[in-house]
């Protein structure tokens, strides 16, 4: 099961171009870089799930460059990630992130202590996504990639998703509700996050895909 990165008009494409700069939304404090846009989610923690023990853990560069660009050279996750060459594709698209204010931040998924998985969590209220359908404050999305070949096909994805989803409503208090945007293609991924609990809330027309608007609220039960 694949997810989707980074909204396309963010990232750079095959050839590297960069997107465009980040949005700004109407009524929203910037804060400068290093703010806590996502409530010091380094800190957030281990949480069980039916597979082990999870957390997630901010990408460090160049530390963890040869893994994520080894995931993303992998012809199945570059169907939908289409960040596959060199090292330096994958770790234009990662530093962006880095280097930006906080409002997207890339990690490698843990279980058990050993790296299986990569996910970006990000104020979706802030991204250019909230052009495409009716956002509200701290939103937070989320992508995620299974990266070892040996983690898919075991049905992780959806116990995953879960618990993230749960870890981001206890640990952001103003945050109303998880959402996410797969490629509507994707039928493994939209349908882990129904299994996780997200409903289909819309499909969208975004630049480079026609997406599955995936929403977790915050009154949901969870899956």
């Amino acid at each position: 099961m694949q997810g989707q990165p980074a909204h396309p008009d963010q990232r750079p494409g095959r050839a590297g171009r960069p997107g465009r700069h980040p949005v700004r939304v109407r009524g929203h404090r910037q804060p400068a870089r290093g703010g806590l846009m996502l409530d010091d989610l380094p800190g957030w923690g281990e949480v069980p799930t039916p597979a082990g023990r999870f957390r997630l853990v901010p990408v460090r560069l160049p530390a963890d460059l040869d893994l994520l660009a080894g995931w993303m050279n992998d012809p199945e996750v570059d169907e939908f990630w289409t960040l596959a060459g060199p090292p330096a594709v994958t770790e234009r698209h990662v530093r962006a992130q880095l280097d930006g204010d906080g409002r997207s931040v890339p990690c490698l998924g843990l279980l058990d202590g050993a790296p299986m998985s990569y996910w970006e969590v990000y104020r979706a209220d802030l991204d250019p996504l909230a052009g495409h359908y009716p956002a509200s404050p701290h939103d937070t999305g989320v992508h995620l990639l299974l990266g070892p070949a040996t983690s898919r096909g075991r049905g992780l994805g959806a116990p995953l998703l879960a618990a993230v989803a749960e870890l981001i409503l206890r640990r952001r208090a103003d945050c109303r509700r998880v959402v996410a945007e797969p490629d509507v293609r994707n039928r493994r991924s939209v349908r882990a996050f129904e299994r996780a609990g997200f409903r289909a809330a819309a499909e969208l027309d975004l630049p480079d895909k026609r997406a599955a608007l995936m929403v977790r609220d915050r009154d949901s039960p969870p899956a």
